[in-house]
């Protein structure tokens, strides 16, 4: 199977970039509601409608939601090329609807997708309570969990661009992770499902993504969701989409996230789990916070009267401003930076910088600066 091929075919056109909202996939979702397979299960905080969507009638019951976190959406547009897939009338559709059930919850949370914040509108994050039970949008997530009875559960989120695969230099596209159930990490019945299932998709992965593949740090928090549900005995794999090189509006790595969800059934659904398969999950690198979205490097500033050569970065903010997400860079780092990397790196060899303030470059100050040998930065980038 061509993956690359099938994503094109099914890719959902209508949504891109970041900013994903209620608003943007309401059409989408009312399009797929061929045989009422799409259910309001409840409202946020600020009211929104907070949607499942079930299809399929194969035994094994497959549960996922996306956009628990507000701005991370990249998989909510995955989720719906995936759909797009299953309602399809392919015979690779027929397949997986005759192996599974599907139900997912595309949005967990409407109103930080809104306002393009991580938590909801109470200002807590969904993902820290999964005991206290709080926030409506968790209540609703662990009564569609319990009334539905998953085999296995697909946790979808995005993560910063300053991961990457361990010290390779190279950016983290997609990590995953299989969630301890305890403090102490072991592995039963359970969290080894999920650790094969991830195995087999790191496989298939590797030909169409070579060394961006990261593991996910796995220290047991039973507050976050997909620990909570390991902890219950059934099966959960976190995904997390992350940078590809020039994409931060995320439509490589949505490519990717819809062929592990393609590579995660068909997986399951012919029975091919790799063998030796805790081995293979440990050897996947572990994330590690390693990246910058800008390095500029052997950079002369003048102290006063005193001339050094150092290194900084600067990282992107994502801010909503009018309904749009603009990057805009500040500086993040000064220093030696070694062991970093940047997505972008630029040596000034020895340049003098300059700026419109005093000429010397502070932390959290946009990242707009000269350069002597005629080099002009705006907001990152270097424009000669």
């Amino acid at each position: 199977m061509n993956l690359e091929q099938l994503f094109n075919q099914y890719k959902e056109e209508t949504i891109h970039g970041r900013y994903i909202t209620l608003d943007s996939i309401e059409p989408l979702l009312q399009k797929l509601n061929t045989n009422n397979q799409l259910k309001i299960i409840g409202k946020s905080v600020l009211g929104k409608s907070i949607y499942s969507y079930e299809i399929g009638e194969g035994k094994t019951r497959i549960f996922l939601w996306s956009q628990m976190h507000g701005n991370e959406s990249t998989t909510t547009k995955a989720l719906f090329d995936f759909l797009n897939v299953l309602q399809s009338g392919s015979e690779l559709a027929q397949k997986l609807l005759n192996a599974f059930t599907f139900c997912s919850i595309p949005m967990l949370n409407p109103d930080g997708a809104t306002l393009y914040t991580r938590e909801n509108a109470n200002k807590v994050d969904l993902n820290r309570d999964s005991q206290e039970l709080k926030q409506p949008e968790s209540k609703l997530l662990r009564m569609t969990f319990e009334s539905f009875k998953p085999d296995y559960c697909f946790n979808l989120h995005d993560q910063r661009t300053i991961f990457g695969v361990s010290d390779t230099g190279k950016p983290a596209t997609l990590s995953f992770l299989a969630p301890s159930y305890n403090e102490e990490r072991e592995i039963n019945e359970s969290r080894l499902k999920a650790i094969n299932l991830i195995a087999s998709i790191n496989e298939v992965l590797q030909e169409y993504l070579p060394n961006q593949i990261g593991r996910f740090d796995d220290s047991f928090n039973i507050n976050c969701i997909g620990d909570m549900f390991q902890y219950f005995g059934v099966p959960t794999l976190l995904f997390e989409a992350g940078h590809f090189a020039n994409d931060y509006e995320r439509e490589e790595t949505r490519k990717y996230v819809f062929m592990a969800l393609i590579s995660s059934f068909t997986t399951l659904c012919e029975n091919v789990i790799v063998d030796n398969g805790i081995d293979k999950y440990l050897n996947i690198p572990q994330n590690k916070v390693v990246f910058y979205d800008f390095m500029y490097k052997n950079i002369k500033i003048n102290y006063d009267g005193i001339e050094i050569i150092t290194n900084f970065a600067a990282q992107y903010k994502e801010e909503l401003i009018e309904n749009q997400i603009c990057f805009n860079a500040y500086v993040s780092q000064i220093g030696d930076l070694e062991n970093y990397f940047g997505h972008f790196e630029y040596d000034a060899k020895e340049a003098l910088y300059k700026d419109d303030f005093d000429n010397i470059p502070k932390l959290n100050q946009k990242a707009d600066f000269y350069l002597d040998n005629n080099i002009k930065v705006v907001n990152g980038m270097i424009k000669i």
